[in-house]
């Protein structure tokens, strides 16, 4: 297995690696609440963090992925009540819209979508836990709070101090609870709002608990790395560090601590919320995923991006055509040819440069994910290349595949130089099988409308399905 090191957010350093239990590393990431399209700035926590699990994978890890699905939340279900439909229909369905956006940027690494309403019984679980060991508290309508007080390590990550918390817009005020930085465990059940039955009487999942609730399900009371971005350091992965370690007793929840730069738009982050935002699906149709892909990586994981619609895109796309000429020129070659094509071999320099540059390339992005200083390299790779293009006609297959070891890796690790990652049509096993999971879910709760038209959805897209008393298997159409 390679070393390589990772800025720790909550260490506030640079630390190498160490997995809990080598070579398996434990990896969870904070993923979408469907309540609307996708936007750039989702694209670029996922893109990272796929590149991060290729890597591993790459250099020897056995890595779980993670990532969860918020299907049932506060906005979900303000959109659901805007739009007539039913809430866990209505994020499936936004959720769907984004996995396609994710199989053409690439995006294939994670193992399980989690989502928040198929881990109710552990989030209860965990609930009650909390209630036992004195962390939790039960208001009068059967609503749950964490107790900050408690937990003297509040604050450790975000720096916050508790006594400086006020109610506003990240401390919520409410009430019920005892003390303004409480946070919601259980939310009691409201009219018309989804709910499940629970010691304290029917509610529906806080926003925190979902994340250490599934955690604790999938990987125990410790794991080895979480990511998410900037602007959820607080309060969520403070509230998810009080509320697992002190329904464990076990610390510390995460061994390393990983955070994306945010993505702004006119000076502010990137958000539904705010309205600022620019559409995923968008970018990928008018852009291509390639250069969206290259955009994203194109800069350091921490660093903040200001996202200008009028300019980023396009001079990306134009540093990436750059970047990937000869590459398409070596796999133009070796596809019409193949690897057995007849020609001259490589020089030994050349190919020992080529041998040198790959092993660089594990090496810079072995220092804290830098992509950017990676595609640096690239981008000095290729403007060797492209000096003498022609010369390439000349070179065997075995030969052609030397030079292009470099853009392998960069196919491999970065997700780069494959040509197939613009195309929409068709739906990937990935794709196929969260489809599965929310059309088995429709079913479960009834919807058999929504089962219908998921099935109809993935017949248009090219894939039939067989319901039997075994379950439900799939297969392409073959023209």
């Amino acid at each position: 297995m390679r070393k390589f090191q990772v800025y720790d957010s909550l260490a506030r350093e640079v630390r190498e690696f160490a997995p809990l239990v080598p070579p398996r590393v434990g990896i969870f990431v904070c993923g979408l609440t469907p309540y609307a399209p996708a936007h750039v700035g989702h694209g670029r926590g996922f893109v990272v963090f796929d590149m991060v699990a290729r890597a591993l994978r790459r250099w020897g890890y056995r890595v779980l992925y993670v990532q969860t699905v918020t299907n049932v939340d506060d906005k979900v279900i303000a959109r659901a009540a805007e739009e007539g439909a039913d809430p866990l229909a209505l994020s499936d369905r936004y959720f769907r819209e984004y996995l396609e956006c994710a199989e053409a940027l690439g995006i294939r690494s994670t193992n399980y979508y989690a989502y928040a309403t198929d881990h109710v019984p552990d989030i209860i679980a965990q609930v009650q836990a909390l209630v036992d060991r004195g962390f939790g508290y039960v208001a009068s309508d059967g609503s749950v709070y964490f107790s900050v007080a408690r937990f003297p390590g509040y604050g450790r990550l975000s720096g916050q101090k508790v006594a400086a918390l006020q109610p506003g817009a990240r401390v919520e005020r409410d009430e019920r609870k005892q003390a303004p930085e409480d946070f919601v465990l259980w939310k009691a059940a409201r009219p018309g709002e989804p709910s499940w039955e629970s010691p304290w009487g029917p509610g529906r999942p806080g926003w925190h608990i979902e994340d250490t609730a599934i955690t604790g399900r999938i990987f125990g009371p410790r794991y080895d790395l979480h990511g998410g971005g900037l602007d959820l350091i607080f309060p969520h992965h403070e509230a998810e560090i009080a509320q697992a370690e002190s329904a464990t007793g076990e610390a510390p929840l995460v061994n390393y601590w990983m955070h994306w730069g945010l993505l702004n738009m006119g000076g502010e982050k990137m958000s539904k919320s705010i309205g600022n935002v620019s559409s995923l699906e968008g970018a990928i149709e008018t852009h291509g995923a390639a250069v969206l892909r290259f955009y994203y990586l194109n800069a350091h994981y921490r660093s903040s991006i200001e996202f200008d619609p009028q300019s980023s895109l396009r001079e990306a796309g134009e540093a990436y055509a750059t970047l990937a000429r000869p590459a398409d020129r070596l796999f133009d070659l070796l596809h019409a040819d193949g690897p057995e094509r007849a020609g001259a071999d490589l020089p030994s320099a050349r190919a020992d440069a080529a041998e040198a540059l790959v092993e660089q390339l594990d090496q810079t992005l072995a220092q804290d994910f830098n992509s950017r200083e990676a595609i640096a390299l690239l981008f000095g790779w290729s403007r060797r290349l492209a000096e003498d293009l022609g010369s390439l006609e000349r070179l065997s297959g075995p030969a052609l595949e030397q030079l292009a070891s470099p853009y392998r890796w960069g196919q491999d690790v970065l997700g780069l130089f494959e040509r197939a990652a613009d195309g929409r049509g068709g739906v990937g096993g990935a794709v196929v099988a969260v489809l599965l999971q929310a059309r088995q879910r429709a079913r479960a709760r009834g919807d058999f409308a929504e089962a219908d038209r998921i099935r109809q959805e993935l017949r248009a897209a090219g894939v039939v399905l067989e319901d039997d008393a075994t379950g439900t298997r799939w297969s392409a159409v073959r023209d």
